[in-house]
């Protein structure tokens, strides 16, 4: 017999469409290939010679062997050896570049006609900014409709290096980004004194938050606020003014439609032009990532209501599940479900 909550699929919500990233820029050398799996995907991600990042479908056309795994003899390396800005198949060398096109293979006296001057490996429309290598994902291959927003804090040596965490969550990242339109939670799962005020702008794929906050310190209260974005459902950012300035890129991956890779990675302004370590700057991050562990059971869970019963303590939920339902291809109709 079929229980009510288990008849009922966690997730409804397909993947949704934007910039995400796929791995931050230092972790990704020139002349080197890996395998990635997102976007419920097998994946190829490689620099070329000339420091381009590409990011293709990972099985090779003619006999399925994956681009991103395999030893190359000459080399050593795992993956497909990379000549200039086109990857090798580490089983036959066929040679692809970074648009998927075949341009060579090396013992064929003619090119097959299904691969000459074709497309035949589909390759993501790349951004690399904010020190992170993001990939246009759109189920049905249409073009970027917005661009990734650049951040000063990230690109600036005023700021320190970032401080980085990452986690593999089971979940979806609908469920996640909610948590914003929720202050409710705030205070049951978070012990925060009060619920969370916000001023909150929808704009097409973008998104901007205010919550002003006095905060208590030992020499009297300091005026402070948190400055929250979002562009799309891959690139969430957080500004906290005050005690510590502290900027936060929130980055959010769907691996499949259960699951997401999250990014935190926290910048703070240098003092003289010295990191400044410990302290309040150290328990701020430590609070934030505190708190994402306490999400994290439930979000693990808890199951997807369509429909949810909402009372009037409750936020914004519907206004924000609008919002994100645009990043749906074909769109999402929960009163269909």
């Amino acid at each position: 017999m079929t229980s009510a909550a288990t008849a009922i699929k966690r997730y409804p919500m397909p993947m949704p469409y934007g910039w995400f990233v796929v791995s931050y820029s230092d972790e990704l050398a020139v002349g080197e290939s890996r395998a990635v799996h997102y976007f419920g995907q097998e994946l190829v991600l490689y620099r070329g010679e000339k420091g381009k990042p590409v990011l293709m479908e990972a099985y090779c056309p003619h006999l399925g062997a994956h681009l991103g795994h395999g030893i190359h003899e000459k080399s050593g390396k795992g993956g497909g050896r990379i000549e200039g800005d086109n990857i090798v198949c580490p089983f036959h060398s066929w040679k692809f570049n970074s648009d998927g096109e075949c341009v060579e293979v090396p013992y064929a006296k003619n090119m097959p006609p299904k691969v000459q001057g074709k497309k035949c490996l589909k390759s993501f429309p790349i951004r690399e900014v904010n020190q992170c290598i993001w990939a246009w994902y759109h189920p049905e291959g249409e073009s970027p409709k917005w661009e990734v927003i650049e951040h000063e804090e990230a690109m600036s040596d005023d700021w320190s290096p970032m401080d980085r965490y990452e986690w593999t969550l089971n979940t979806h990242s609908q469920e996640m980004a909610e948590n914003a339109a929720d202050p409710a939670h705030f205070k049951y799962v978070h012990g925060t004194a009060s619920f969370p005020e916000w001023e909150t702008t929808y704009d097409g794929p973008f998104v901007r938050g205010l919550q002003k906050a006095n905060m208590p310190t030992p020499r009297g209260e300091v005026k402070g606020a948190i400055h929250t974005g979002s562009a799309g459902p891959g690139q969430g950012f957080t500004k906290f003014e005050g005690i510590a300035d502290t900027f936060l890129m929130g980055l959010t991956t769907p691996i499949d439609a259960e699951t997401v890779h999250v990014r935190f990675a926290f910048i703070q302004p240098k003092v003289n032009g010295e990191v400044k370590k410990g302290g309040v700057n150290a328990a701020i991050i430590a609070n934030i990532v505190g708190q994402l562990e306490e999400d994290r059971p439930i979000w693990e869970n808890k199951i997807y209501r369509p429909l949810p019963i909402l009372c009037d303590g409750d936020g914004p939920i519907a206004k924000f599940r609008k919002w994100y339902g645009q990043f749906y291809a074909g769109g999402f109709d929960p009163k269909a479900l």
